[in-house]
């Protein structure tokens, strides 16, 4: 936990008390960097392996799709072309977590994951339009599919999927990053299994239609998360308040730790995923109760799992001060 107190506004101190001032701080960025590391370090062999899996049928599956004439295949290649980028950034970003912050980026490459993923959901987005489009015109003119290179290849795709999941499904239960590929891949078995029913029906029933109807139900399913992904993604770029958070409720607890007059300047915001930061200014009047009041305080934020903290500790407020007896309240 980082938590600082930086310049406040104590009872005026008397001139010869000016130069002493000073702050103190207790950081904990070496603790959020090394578990960041930690935990992309150990899913990078099921993501190394997802990502061979899934390359590999990216490649089988479009050159099946076109061969097959199915626009369900061609639009499950779309989904996994975007899992092919996600799990490259998920290594990527396992890479770029063990580089230290500078005085230039102090927080170091957190919002790299962000970026990409607002980068990635666009772009699931402008697929899903053009697969929409296509199935449109399949609904108007409906084309012959090969049902049985079809339906090896979807079945293929479901067994493919399903080994991708084993490898990450560990590794999902301690990073965000390979939980976001686990649900990608699990995505990918839905489409899976909605090719391999599409061909089931127009083999055994003539029913044509099952194939752009299967890609538009899944092109949908994509569309909504793609759309939450932009969303969760641009929120965090604008530095919202987290949607599982509450902000007054965060104010009202930090408000009732003692000696704590008044919490003013809230924001809470996301770094990356994962991590929530949190900035305010708490009005504690009596000095000898500044280091009392902040133990308290930080240990509310961390029951809300909010841990990298920055709160300012004020005695008066500025108003109340005259100019140039500005004092610093300790937090070691």
């Amino acid at each position: 936990m980082r938590a600082s107190t930086e310049p406040s506004y104590a009872d005026c101190p008397a001139p010869r008390q000016r130069g002493r001032a000073g702050h103190g701080h207790d950081h904990d960025h070496g603790e959020h960097a090394h578990g960041h590391h930690h935990h992309h370090a150990a899913g990078s062999r099921g993501l190394k392996g997802a990502l061979a899996i899934t390359a590999v049928f990216f490649v089988i599956e479009v050159v099946g799709g076109f061969a097959s004439n199915s626009l369900t295949l061609l639009a499950d290649a779309g989904h996994n072309l975007t899992d092919v980028a996600a799990l490259a950034f998920s290594l990527f970003v396992a890479w770029l977590a063990q580089k230290p912050s500078t005085p230039e980026k102090t927080y170091g490459y957190l919002r790299w994951e962000i970026l990409a993923a607002f980068l990635n959901g666009a772009t699931l987005l402008f697929i899903s339009f053009a697969i929409i489009y296509e199935a449109v015109q399949r609904f108007r003119s409906p084309e012959p599919v090969q049902t049985g290179l079809m339906l090896v290849v979807a079945a293929a795709g479901l067994v493919a999927n399903l080994v991708a999941a084993y490898l990450l499904h560990a590794g999902s239960k301690d990073s965000l990053n390979v939980r976001g590929a686990y649900l990608h891949m699990i995505a990918d078995l839905l489409g899976s299994v909605a090719a391999v029913i599409a061909a089931l029906f127009i083999r055994f029933k003539g029913w044509t239609l099952a194939d752009p109807i299967a890609s538009v139900v899944m092109t949908l399913l994509i569309l909504r998360g793609s759309w939450s992904l932009v969303k969760e993604s641009v929120d965090v770029l604008l530095e919202a308040t987290p949607s599982h958070i509450d902000l007054g409720d965060v104010r009202a607890k930090l408000e009732a730790v003692p000696h704590v007059a008044s919490v003013h300047d809230l924001h809470v915001w996301t770094l990356t995923s994962g991590v929530v930061a949190m900035s305010a200014h708490a009005l504690v009047p009596d000095p000898a109760l500044h280091q009392a009041a902040l133990e308290e305080m930080n240990a509310v934020l961390g029951r809300l799992d909010i841990h990298h903290v920055t709160i300012q500790i004020e005695g008066r407020a500025l108003a109340d001060c005259a100019p140039g007896t500005l004092v610093h309240s300790h937090a070691n």
